[in-house]
């Protein structure tokens, strides 16, 4: 299935499910992980994993197996590894605080290396 072909079907997962604040990022050049990270919440620990599976469901439906699927059993933050799409449903209070929108989406850090006097 192409990347993109994918991204969209998770997306309108995400949207059928009624999953709320719903974030792509690229992260190609960021990450060797992923090509995106797909972020969305929950409004409970139930609906957290129903969506997780959902999109897992889907995307095997599409010929697309999950590489894994985390945190179903808790409910807080589930992760659903597609390989070049890899999907967060986080509960809103578990989200605000790993805020991986701002981590994915920051520039890269350039580092200075101070002159060493001889």
């Amino acid at each position: 299935m192409q990347l993109e072909t994918l991204r969209e079907l998770v997306v309108d997962t995400l949207t059928d499910m009624k999953a709320r604040d719903i974030e792509v990022m690229d992260v190609r050049g960021k990450t060797a992980i992923t090509d995106y990270m797909i972020v969305a919440s929950g409004t409970s620990d139930r609906h957290v994993k129903a969506i997780a599976e959902t999109v897992a469901y889907k995307s095997k439906e599409a010929g697309e197996t999950p590489l894994g699927l985390e945190g179903v059993t808790e409910g807080e933050w589930a992760l659903v590894d597609l390989n070049g799409v890899v999907v967060h449903v986080m509960l809103p209070k578990v989200r605000d605080f790993y805020n991986l929108e701002k981590l994915w989406t920051a520039p890269a850090a350039v580092a200075k290396v101070a002159a060493v006097p001889v």
